[in-house]
C-alpha cells in the first residue's frame, strides 16, 4: 500500500490526481488531501440544480464534477477528503464499510465513536460527518470520502441551497442531512494539521511520513489532466443530463416567466413569457438564446449587442441574464 499526503488544496488538481492515480498507475493507495472552498458535484448530477449559483458566483467558489456517482458536497480547509484505491474484480459491486471501517477504528483512538449508516455515511450522535462514494475502473476501485473536522456550516448550507422549483429532471439528487464537524467530539482539542498526521499515523501503521508526496513527474501528469477535464465547462457543466429549467421573476419592465430546455450544458428550446411589454415580438431574442451554452458568461457574449429595450422594456442584460438562472 503506497501512502499519500496531497498538500495541493486545488480541487481542480486533486480530483484529477485521484483519476490519474486509479487509471495510470498500478499502485494501492490510501491518500488525504484537502480542498480549498468547492462544491464537488457527483458524476450523474444537473450542475446547477445541487447549486446556489449566485452564492458560488459572488464568492468565487468553483464547482468542479468528479468521477463517482452520489450526492453534492461542500469542501473547505476544514474538511478532510481521504481515498483508498485498491486492485480487485468489481463483481462484489458496492461495499463502504469495508473502506470506511479503519477511518471508524483510528476515530475511536482518538476517542470518537462513528457509527456507519444508511448506504454510505459515518455519523457521531446520528450526525453526519462523512459522505462516501466509489468509482470501478477495470479491476480497479476508488473509494473516497469526506471526513468533516472544522468546516465552516454557513458556506457549506448556503453553497447547496437551491429553489427545487426551477429544475425538472431525471439526475442524482442530493440529500442533505444534519451534520456535524469531528473537533466537536474530541476529548482533547486538536488542530487540523494535527488530525492529519495522527489519522495518516493510523492507517498505515508508522509515524514517519516522509516521502509521501507525489513525485514531480506526477505532479505534472496530474496537471496536465486537470487543465484538460476538471477545469472545463464542458466536464463540470457541460456534462450534465438533460434538464428543464423555468423561473418566474418580477423585473423594472414587469413578470418575465423563462422556460428552458437544456441538453448537454446547451439550451436547445427557450420561450419567454410575462406582461411585459416591447416593441418586437420575442421571437428573435429566443431564437439568440437558442443554441447557447446555458453559461452566464457564454450568454452575456452573446446577446453584447442586442437591442434588449426593443423586447423586454425596460430589463438591462444583467437582469436577464438573472432571470435565466
Amino acid at each position: 500500500m503506497r501512502y499519500i499526503h496531497n498538500r495541493v488544496t486545488d480541487p481542480t488538481f486533486n480530483l484529477a490526481a485521484e483519476e490519474w492515480l486509479m487509471t495510470r498507475t498500478g499502485d494501492e493507495i490510501f491518500m488525504l488531501w484537502r480542498n480549498q472552498p468547492a462544491v464537488i458535484v457527483g458524476r450523474n448530477q444537473n450542475t446547477l440544480s445541487e447549486i446556489d449559483e449566485d452564492f458560488t458566483r459572488s464568492r468565487g467558489i468553483p464547482v468542479v464534477r468528479r468521477m463517482s456517482g452520489g450526492g453534492a458536497v461542500f469542501h473547505d480547509l476544514g474538511n478532510i477528503n481521504f481515498t483508498f484505491i485498491q486492485n480487485g474484480s468489481p463483481e462484489g459491486g458496492l461495499d463502504f464499510q469495508r473502506f470506511t471501517a479503519p477511518i471508524q477504528r483510528a476515530l475511536l483512538s482518538m476517542g470518537v465513536h462513528a457509527e456507519f449508516s444508511g448506504r454510505n455515511d459515518l455519523l457521531i450522535e446520528g450526525r453526519k460527518f462523512s459522505g462516501n462514494a466509489q468509482h470501478f475502473h477495470r479491476n480497479r476501485v476508488l473509494h473516497h470520502g469526506t471526513l468533516l473536522f472544522a468546516s465552516d456550516m454557513t458556506d457549506l448550507s448556503g453553497a447547496l441551497r437551491v429553489d427545487p422549483e426551477k429544475y425538472r429532471d431525471k439526475a442524482v439528487k442530493s440529500v442533505r442531512s444534519r451534520v456535524t464537524n469531528i473537533s466537536s467530539h474530541l476529548p482533547e482539542p486538536m488542530e487540523v494539521t494535527a488530525f492529519i498526521t495522527a489519522l495518516m499515523a493510523f492507517v498505515s501503521g508508522s509515524a514517519d511520513q516522509a516521502g509521501m508526496a507525489l513525485s514531480n513527474e506526477e505532479t505534472l501528469a496530474i496537471e496536465q489532466l486537470a487543465e484538460e477535464r476538471y477545469r472545463t465547462w464542458d466536464w463540470n457543466f457541460g456534462s450534465s443530463p438533460a434538464y428543464n429549467f423555468s423561473r418566474r421573476t418580477r423585473t423594472p419592465g414587469g413578470l418575465l416567466d423563462v422556460h428552458l430546455y437544456v441538453k448537454k450544458g446547451v439550451i436547445t428550446e427557450v420561450r419567454l413569457y410575462g406582461d411585459y411589454f416591447g416593441v418586437r415580438d420575442v421571437g428573435p431574442l429566443e431564437a439568440l438564446v437558442r443554441g447557447s451554452r446555458h453559461d452566464r458568461a457564454a450568454l452575456a457574449e452573446r446577446l453584447a449587442d442586442v437591442a434588449l429595450d426593443d423586447y423586454l422594456h425596460g430589463v438591462t442584460l444583467p437582469v436577464f441574464i438573472d432571470c435565466l438562472f
